[in-house]
């Protein structure tokens, strides 16, 4: 009996066709009409891939009705990644699409990105006119796609690099099923600590009422410190000139407007993004259920499609409670990106830093900038993410006599990017080409620098310019935030099967770039914690090959998110 299936759910009705699948990918028997979706997947428990168009149009339904599916393989997805790594990423990537390519038939444009529906279990079905491909376009898809597999740069990087895709798709799907415990009486509580009353009509609330009126008195005159160009004409007016209201901006000018200024931005920043309207909108029986997207951007760190599940405060995150008798365990990679570094560049000496579970910015430090951990980091992080002028300058120099394998390899990705080749991550996924020049690569980015920038808002600045410097400070970092990302899908599918082979309770419930919380009973904690860990070491291992760097995390297990850190 084959392992493999193909399936595809009929446009109406609840039932699908599918069939086997031979190693080639072709069909190894006969399709079969089944009458319900459900049920013929549920006979099938020898089956160990499925193969679908997308994971979001089948396993939702698979989920509500109880039924669990070890791996899949999600054709749109794949075709997404194999486009990118032969140079075309921004063609239609449906299921559609590549049907029709392969015919030489018009191209259908995929549709637009919905919005998700706030608060709606089913959000990840997918409503609205969807493309049609039929099951045997379905299937002639698939099999070139195990061809165009053959024909990548390395083969088995990425048909490893799709087969983690698809497990994430897995992922993000269980973990909307199942969503991030959250107390809405907490969150009402934090609201009005922080903002006040709420007044009549939906107008800010009392706090912020106040705080924008010691903004005015600051000024003298009547301030909206909501309209950053209002606030920038009242500091022109009294002969202050700034460039923007950025908190680190403000913070440099000597002016009694300026700390009701920040507290206002802060608070009402809050108010809008996760304020009682959100709480009505996005919060049901006790769980928030964002819709995650899987490589939502071009590096393949996830994104959200609304709810903000990516940006939540610290101070709101004292309302995701774990359940009575639960706990949460949170989980943060322990400076990541450095040991990818060290596993893609093979550099001997950062992978022996790399080799220890302990912090490696202090043990960096102790082999070339004598026992000064901020100017190790600084050397670090400024070699991936390209600040390399002054300071970061000599700190690079330091850095490249003692690693220069490490820090040849992100030369050579930035080399790269400025004379507008693509680069690929250790498994394949490929950077976007330049599409459009600007001043200076970052426009509409914070300007606090490239790093920065990364940390806080999880992108990479200059993808998408003509500029060649900030391209090449983004394909600098894209080797190895790409990297990470292909790393941290790997560790999220080696913990499913943990949790799942160890018969536990635990639900994954949250993700983010270098974090991930698991629900669970209190007494699973100890072994979700191992399991976690062991997890990070085995993403390695299948991720880079043979190499001595490990993938430590920082671990708690507390009853609220807001206790972790």
């Amino acid at each position: 009996m084959s392992e493999r299936w193909a399936l595809a759910p009929e446009p109406e009705g609840e039932g699908a066709v599918l069939v086997p699948l031979g190693p080639d990918g072709a069909p190894a028997g006969e399709a079969r009409r089944e009458p319900e979706l459900v049920a013929a997947v549920r006979a099938r428990p020898e089956v160990t891939r499925w193969v679908w168009r997308s994971t979001a149009e089948v396993y939702p339904r698979l989920l509500a009705a109880g039924v669990r599916v070890e791996r899949c393989y999600d054709v749109e997805a794949a075709e997404q990644l194999l486009l990118g790594h032969e140079g075309r990423l921004g063609e239609p990537r449906s299921a559609a699409a590549a049907w029709a390519r392969l015919r030489d038939a018009p191209v259908p444009p995929d549709p637009p990105q919905r919005t998700a529906e706030p608060g709606s279990q089913d959000s990840l079905f997918e409503p609205g006119p969807v493309a049609p491909v039929p099951f045997e376009g379905l299937l002639a898809v698939y099999a070139e796609q195990q061809r165009r597999h053959d024909r990548a740069e390395h083969p088995g990087r990425m048909r490893l690099l799709t087969a983690a895709e698809s497990a994430g798709m897995l992922v993000a799907a269980e973990m909307h099923r199942a969503g991030l415990p959250w107390r809405a009486d907490v969150h009402r509580d934090v609201l009005h600590e922080l903002l006040g009353e709420r007044y009549a009509g939906g107008g800010e609330p009392r706090r912020l009422a106040e705080l924008a009126d010691e903004v005015s008195a600051a000024f003298g005159r009547r301030v909206r410190p909501d309209l950053p160009a209002d606030v920038v004409k009242a500091f022109a007016q009294a002969g202050i000139r700034v460039r923007s209201t950025r908190r680190w901006e403000l913070e440099e000018i000597d002016h009694p407007a300026v700390p009701p200024l920040i507290a206002y931005k802060k608070l009402y920043r809050i108010w809008t993004a996760h304020g009682w309207s959100w709480l009505a909108d996005w919060v049901r029986d006790g769980r928030f259920r964002p819709e995650y997207l899987p490589g939502g951007s071009v590096s393949g760190r996830w994104t959200t499609n609304g709810g903000g599940a990516l940006q939540i405060p610290k101070v709101i995150r004292r309302a995701v409670v774990a359940d009575d008798g639960w706990r949460l365990v949170v989980a943060d990679a322990d400076q990541m990106e450095p040991r990818v570094l060290a596993a893609i560049s093979r550099d001997p000496g950062l992978m022996e830093v790399a080799g220890h579970p302990d912090d490696l910015y202090t043990r960096l430090s102790d082999r070339a900038f004598s026992g000064d951990r901020d100017h190790a980091k600084i050397a670090l992080l400024g070699a991936i993410y390209g600040q390399t002028s002054g300071d970061g300058l000599k700190n690079l120099a330091a850095l490249r006599r003692r690693f220069p394998r490490a820090v040849a390899y992100v030369d050579d990705a930035a080399k790269a990017g400025e004379e507008g080749r693509l680069v690929r991550t250790w498994l394949g996924r490929t950077s976007p080409r330049a599409v459009g020049a600007g001043d200076d690569g970052e426009a509409g980015l914070p300007q606090e620098g490239p790093a920065q920038a990364a940390e806080e808002y999880g992108i990479i600045p200059g993808y998408a310019s003509g500029n060649a410097r900030a391209r090449g400070r983004f394909t600098r970092n894209f080797v190895v935030q790409g990297s990470a990302a292909d790393w941290a899908l790997l560790m999220l599918a080696a913990l499913r099967q943990r949790l799942s082979a160890a018969g536990m309770r635990a639900e994954l419930v949250f993700f983010q770039h270098d974090e991930v919380i698991v629900h669970c009973p209190a007494e699973e904690a100890e072994a979700v914690t191992e399991a976690i860990r062991a997890a990070g070491d085995e993403a390695g291992r299948i991720a880079f090959g043979p190499t001595p760097v490990r993938f430590p995390f920082t671990t708690a297990t507390v009853e609220r998110y807001a206790d972790a850190k």
